[in-house]
């Protein structure tokens, strides 16, 4: 786990990992978006610009809907609700503003919104790649223990440790995984309630350290699943790629029986591939609070496995809506066309 890679030189600057690959990730998705969308419009500039307003929507949305779901955090200092170098950012709500902004950007310049869609696809999901690989060196989105060879173990003071050491009733989970004796703990009273917090590593004494990097209170393996939702999203990008090939050589021999063929089906498709990717993998994190679930088979669901089914419902809509409607004019053939 590295969430602080290193220190800019004579500042108290940090470059954070989950930023950086923010960065790699944007500037992967922007490379692939402009390489793909070269017959979409003669002004690169323009995929470029859209690919940006993209990134501050899914930063800024992202932060909004964190916010939203975890108000009581919030109450009587909302100005923190500003200070997103703290950390706490929820994908879903960063995709679902994306989207907006993006739709009304291609709309405002008349370029083909469709079209682009289908290939802001495949970039998005690359973007996913490198993002979910920055949660991986910050510690967030872990999950739960397992026996598995390919489990990984993060360090005292972690995520996943501080979640291992704590009983969480929105989660169904009466006691922790691991019980610590009390003097690993500082405790806080505001006049109305107490709360304990786990003691930084460094108010540890030498037998205390030895126990948690070592003896029996070291954090338990966990399902490494930033590198499933990473790997998931890879090949997630590789098949959209292949579906938008396939949708584009279609549409250029004018085959009208192409199942999915239209513009936009891409886009649609990846929806329903993200929906269902989320959902399932939801299963294997231990995270996110359980708060609604009317489909599930157990007592609750988290807020993204809802999210997730709603996004795989609508990304099946469109992808029927899509193939009912007009094909745009392919390639060469019409670059105005607002397919």
């Amino acid at each position: 786990m590295f969430p602080e890679l290193f220190e800019i030189p004579f500042t108290h600057l940090t470059i954070k990992s989950y930023g950086l690959m923010m960065v790699v990730g944007f500037l992967a998705a922007v490379y692939v978006i402009r390489r793909l969308s070269r017959d979409i419009t003669p002004d690169p500039q323009l995929i470029t610009n859209a690919a940006l307003y993209t990134l501050i929507a899914g930063v800024v949305g992202s932060r909004l809907f964190y916010v939203i779901h975890y108000f009581d955090k919030f109450r009587g200092d909302l100005l923190s609700a500003f200070a997103i170098w703290q950390g706490g950012l929820e994908l879903l709500g960063g995709v679902v503003l994306a989207i907006l902004v993006v739709f009304f950007y291609l709309w405002h310049h008349k370029l083909p919104i469709r079209r682009y869609l289908d290939i802001l696809a495949v970039g998005l999901m690359l973007a996913l790649v490198f993002g979910r690989t920055g949660c991986f060196l910050n510690g967030c989105c872990f999950g739960k223990p397992t026996d598995k060879l390919w489990g990984v173990r993060f360090p005292y003071g972690s995520f996943a440790y501080g979640s291992q050491v704590s009983s969480n009733p929105h989660r169904n989970r009466a006691k922790p995984y691991l019980e610590l004796p009390d003097d690993f703990f500082n405790y806080s009273y505001d006049g109305t309630a107490s709360a304990k917090f786990i003691k930084p590593y460094e108010q540890l004494n030498q037998p205390q350290k030895d126990m948690v990097n070592n003896g029996p209170y070291r954090c338990l393996h966990v399902h490494p699943t930033q590198l499933y939702s990473s790997g998931v999203a890879l090949i997630c990008s590789f098949l959209l790629y292949l579906f938008w090939r396939r949708s584009r050589n279609i549409g250029a021999s004018r085959n009208p029986g192409g199942l999915f063929s239209k513009s936009g089906c891409t886009f649609g498709l990846m929806l329903v591939l993200y929906g269902f990717s989320r959902l399932f993998l939801e299963f294997l994190r231990d995270d996110n609070p359980f708060e609604y679930a009317w489909w599930a088979i157990y007592k609750g669901g988290t807020v993204s496995q809802n999210m997730g089914i709603y996004i795989m419902i609508f990304g099946a809509f469109l992808m029927l809506l899509f193939q009912k409607m007009k094909s745009g004019v392919i390639a060469g053939k019409a670059k105005q066309s607002r397919a």
